[in-house]
C-alpha cells in the first residue's frame, strides 16, 4: 500500500468518524488494521445507535460527510432493511453501525483485538 493510499483511507476513516458524531453514534471506534496481516481492510469504525431510524440517520450521515468532503461513494452498503447492522464498505475503511445488543452479540472489537483501537469522545 502506497503513502498516498494509507492517507486516502486515514482521510476517509476520519470523515466516517465526523459523520457519526453528527448524529450522535455511540461509542465509537476506530480500529486500525493496516499492522495486521491479511486483514480485509485498513480501517474498521464501529459505533451503535438507539433504534433502526437512529442506525439508519448514522449511516445516512456517514455517506453523506464523505461524500460531501472527499467525493467518495461507497462500493457497497448492507443491511438497510432492518437496519440492525449496516455495513458500510470504502474498501479500505468499513464502517459497522449496529444496534446495541448486536453490537454486543457479534462483539467485533474482540474479533480484531489485535487491532490499534482508539476510543472516540463524544
Amino acid at each position: 500500500m502506497t503513502k498516498e493510499n494509507e492517507t486516502t483511507s486515514t482521510q476517509l476513516a476520519e470523515t466516517a468518524v465526523l459523520g457519526l458524531k453528527e448524529r450522535k453514534g455511540k461509542e465509537i471506534k476506530l480500529l486500525d488494521l493496516r499492522d495486521i496481516s491479511n486483514s480485509v481492510s485498513d480501517y474498521f469504525v464501529i459505533c451503535h445507535g438507539s433504534s433502526n431510524t437512529n442506525v439508519a440517520s448514522l449511516a445516512d450521515s456517514v455517506q453523506d460527510e464523505v461524500r460531501e468532503h472527499l467525493a467518495e461513494k461507497p462500493w457497497h452498503v448492507e443491511g438497510t432493511q432492518n437496519a440492525e447492522w449496516i455495513i458500510i464498505d470504502y474498501f479500505n475503511v468499513v464502517v459497522h453501525i449496529f444496534q446495541e445488543s448486536v453490537r454486543e452479540f457479534y462483539n467485533l472489537e474482540d474479533l480484531w483485538a489485535d487491532a490499534k483501537v482508539s476510543t472516540i469522545e463524544d
